[in-house]
């Protein structure tokens, strides 16, 4: 008699890495990432079995009232709904978000993962947490000792993906937002036919004048063969499980028209329509400090007192601790107060006086003009100054969630950065139509070892410098995200082939600017300036104009008046002070 043993898998040549567990041979149901090693600006061929951790933000100023997570990074393994399970019963009743980056792996355990996800109402996004201290993997790390948590980190969409069989899980979420930079894709399902022959022999015994029969089993394992085709019986496993999630059948119909040895990415606009995504959010839903800041504070939001003792613990104690206090039901002081009052919400450093591109990383600060010729009716703009670093997109967030923000013009002075921290950040600010200057800010009356810096009204009060400063590598990018795009000829922009091709040119032609300047940087391998005139000629910046036409003191007399104009705050608003980030 001859049996067959079946195993779906995803198609791979053999010199192409893919991802499998020690059960892969008897488990019929396995997705992996045929293109992990092709194209390494979506993909990556580095995944490892997928780890599950409680990830803590930590963004500044968040404390003590900061947004928690569930991270879930790597390939789906027949084991990891049992991790999860692990995790969800350390947290007790509280419903974290799960944030995933996985480039497939196990069908069955994606399909137990998404309804283990629905049963316990949680969210999900795709994004990667960026680990800061500790992260999973490593042993006896004390780096975040007396933090109250062993994991702390920071979540973004760029350069994620969530491919294969991860859509399975992804859609076992509540809410399910995907992002603009992060990548879902699908394809077909290989299945793998292992042939064997079973023989059977019968023989017979006398014992004693009985007769007893004996019979023998050999079983010979034959040459496998696949099939690119995905069965019947798989297909309508599939579909009853994307109707039971409230998904649109559209996915089914975009994993059977993809072969299996290729992948095709499902856009953001096509994730809405088959319901896949809920919303066109980014990850920053669930993992800004803002929902935290709110009189409401978000489910995934905990309070870790500021005088919590170091101990002796180990990272793994301390999660275990961590992961089953609940979360106070009401907010604290801080958290309670308005975003008319971040000053008292967010605790500052000491600012120093025009960081500039020395910063270490970017901070956001908003100054009011000490021209004495624009009083009373003077304009204020965001001084954007430092390093590009992945918080940075959620920092200039939070600072125009703040009323009155919404349309200052962003002053911008760095070295550069993060590649993908400053396409977010140049997204952000295309979607808010902000203008964008290459300037420097000089804070009036500032004094370093002095907290807080402000005047005598409650505001920063400063004058804008465009001499000497630069703006360099992914500096350009952000300011490419401006409405208007001005540097001044004394002020540096310069650029060079950052790598990422195709994403730095699709993002280059979403912002309008023309072909010639990605051509023209990809010729560099090492930083040039850019001429004005090139500048002007490929749109990278739409005038001539320096900063002085977003913050000198004439615009706030012209008519109409200037967005960014308004009256000073009342002498004693010290309450009120702009927030700096």
């Amino acid at each position: 008699m001859a049996g067959f043993a079946a195993m779906a898998e995803d198609f791979s040549p053999p010199t192409w890495q893919t991802f499998s567990d020690p059960q892969t041979l008897s488990d019929p149901t396995t997705w992996t990432n045929p293109k992990a090693s092709i194209d390494p600006t979506i993909f990556s061929d580095d995944f490892s079995e997928m780890r599950i951790v409680v990830v803590r933000s930590n963004a500044n100023g968040c404390e003590p009232n900061c947004p928690e997570w569930i991270s879930a990074e790597g390939a789906i393994a027949s084991g990891t709904p049992a991790l999860l399970k692990r995790v969800l019963k350390t947290l007790g009743r509280r419903k974290l978000p799960i944030i995933v980056n996985s480039p497939g792996g196990n069908v069955n355990a994606a399909l137990q993962l998404g309804r283990m996800i629905r049963k316990n109402k949680l969210d999900i996004a795709v994004g990667k947490t960026e680990f800061s201290g500790c992260w999973p993997g490593m042993t006896d790390c004390r780096a975040n000792d007396g933090k109250g948590v062993a994991y702390l980190g920071i979540a973004s969409d760029g350069g994620a993906m969530c491919n294969s069989a991860c859509p399975l899980m992804f859609a076992g979420g509540v809410r399910r937002v995907a992002g603009g930079w992060a990548y879902l894709g699908v394809h077909q399902i290989t299945t793998t036919y292992f042939p064997s022959t079973r023989q059977y022999r019968t023989t017979y015994s006398v014992i004693r004048g009985k007769k007893y029969r004996i019979t023998t089993e050999t079983i010979t394992q034959g040459d496998s063969y696949k099939t690119y085709e995905m069965s019947k019986g798989f297909a309508r496993r599939i579909s009853a499980y994307l109707r039971e999630m409230g998904v649109g059948q559209g996915v089914l119909d975009r994993m059977k028209a993809t072969p299996a040895s290729d992948i095709r990415q499902i856009s953001l606009h096509d994730m809405l329509t088959m319901k896949l995504a809920t919303s066109t959010d980014t990850v920053d839903l669930f993992t800004s400090a803002s929902p935290c800041m709110l009189d409401k504070l978000a489910p995934n939001c905990r309070e870790i007192p500021a005088n919590k003792p170091a101990g002796g613990q180990t990272a793994a104690a301390k999660l275990a601790k961590a992961a089953t206090i609940k979360a106070k039901t009401a907010p604290s002081e801080k958290a309670k107060a308005p975003l008319s009052k971040p000053a008292k919400a967010l605790p500052t450093k000491p600012f120093e006086p025009a960081p500039g591109n020395g910063a270490p990383e970017m901070r956001f600060v908003v100054i009011r003009g000490s021209d004495p010729l624009c009083n009373p009716d003077c304009p204020e703009w965001i001084s954007a100054e430092g390093a590009i670093t992945p918080q940075t997109p959620q920092r200039l967030r939070e600072l125009l969630a703040v009323p009155g923000n919404q349309r200052l013009p962003l002053l911008i002075s760095s070295r550069g950065g993060d590649l993908f921290s400053a396409l977010r950040a140049g997204r952000l600010i295309h979607e808010r139509k902000l203008d964008v200057a290459v300037a420097r800010t000089n804070i009036v009356g500032c004094d370093a070892p002095q907290a807080g810096c402000l005047a005598d009204n409650g505001a920063y009060v400063g004058l804008v410098s465009d001499f000497g400063v630069e703006c360099d590598s992914a500096c350009a990018l952000m300011l490419a995200g401006g409405a208007k795009r001005l540097v001044d000829p004394r002020a540096r922009l310069s650029m060079y082939s950052m790598g990422q091709k195709l994403i730095v040119q699709a993002y280059l032609e979403e912002m309008a600017i023309n072909p010639g300047l990605f051509a023209a940087i990809e010729l560099n391998s090492v930083e040039r300036q850019l001429e004005p005139d090139m500048m002007l000629k490929v749109g990278l910046v739409t005038g001539p104009e320096s900063a002085d036409a977003l913050t000198g003191a004439a615009i706030c007399r012209s008519s109409p008046k200037a967005d960014n104009c308004r009256l000073p705050p009342a002498a004693n608003a010290e309450a009120n002070a702009l927030p700096k980030l």
